[in-house]
């Protein structure tokens, strides 16, 4: 709010400038030590994949999932089949088919359920 005071923030200090000139600074970083684990080695953990069943969208299809898990399209599939056919297509069958845990499949066809699209005829639609 007072102008000399921004006048002196803006001000250029052509002493300070030249000195500014003269700095050189140089960083290094510690050398870095490895800590021996004895020959220890732990082995890493690779995680299982599968095909995924795939869909019609071609290179824009996930060609592999980790077991335990499902792509948008084979979970879309799996729901619409489940809902055109509960009794073919079980919890149990989805779960062997596409290697998931029974409880999760469980889980999914009991709190996701896909939408249907209704369309009403011509005659109808001014009385709605």
């Amino acid at each position: 709010d007072h102008p000399e005071i921004q006048e002196e923030i803006y001000r250029k200090d052509d002493r300070l400038l030249t000195l500014l000139k003269d700095v050189y600074v140089e960083s290094r970083d510690p050398p870095v030590q490895v800590k021996d684990g004895g020959g220890e080695h732990l082995p890493c953990k690779l995680e299982e994949k599968r095909l995924t069943k795939l869909g019609h969208f071609g290179a824009l299809d996930v060609k592999k999932v980790s077991k335990g898990k499902i792509s948008i399209v084979e979970a879309v599939t799996l729901l619409n089949n489940h809902k055109l056919h509960p009794q073919i297509w079980t919890a149990e069958k989805i779960a062997v088919e596409y290697s998931l845990d029974p409880k999760d499949v469980s889980a999914l066809l009991e709190f996701f359920i896909p939408f249907t699209v209704q369309e009403f005829p011509k005659e109808t639609k001014k009385a709605i």
